[in-house]
C-alpha cells in the first residue's frame, strides 16, 4: 500500500475547503455535487466530504496529526492567515505543538521535534 489519505466529514465543504486552505493546502480536485474535495499539501493529502457525516449536528471524532518542516514558521502562517490557534507549547514527549480544530470538529495536532 503506497499511500493512504485520510478523508473527513464536513458539513460544509466550501466552509472546510477554505479553513484547510488556510493552513497551507491546495486544492486539487472539488466535485460540488458529491460535497467531496480533495486538498494537498506536499506529499500529504485529505478528502473532504459531505456524504460521510450520517450526523450532520454531532461533534466530529477525527484526528490528524500534521508534521511540518518548520512549526515555527507554519505556526506564524496560520495567525497570519487569520485562524485562532493557540501558542506552541513543548509536550512530555518531546514534541513542539499546538492544536486546532476544523470548522466541523476534527482535531488537528500540529508539531515538530522539539530540537535538543
Amino acid at each position: 500500500m503506497p499511500q493512504i489519505i485520510p478523508m473527513q466529514p464536513v458539513r460544509h465543504v466550501p466552509r472546510a475547503i477554505a479553513f484547510y486552505e488556510k493552513l497551507g493546502f491546495t486544492l486539487e480536485d472539488r466535485r460540488d455535487d458529491w460535497g467531496w474535495a480533495r486538498l494537498r499539501w506536499g506529499d500529504c493529502q485529505v478528502m473532504l466530504d459531505q456524504s460521510i457525516n450520517v450526523n450532520p449536528d454531532a461533534p466530529r471524532g477525527a484526528v490528524l496529526y500534521l508534521y511540518p518542516d518548520d512549526i515555527s514558521v507554519f505556526h506564524a502562517q496560520a495567525r497570519a492567515n487569520g485562524l485562532g490557534v493557540p501558542e506552541l507549547e513543548t509536550t512530555f514527549y518531546g514534541m513542539r505543538e499546538f492544536r486546532i480544530d476544523d470548522p466541523d470538529g476534527n482535531r488537528l495536532w500540529i508539531g515538530q521535534v522539539e530540537a535538543a
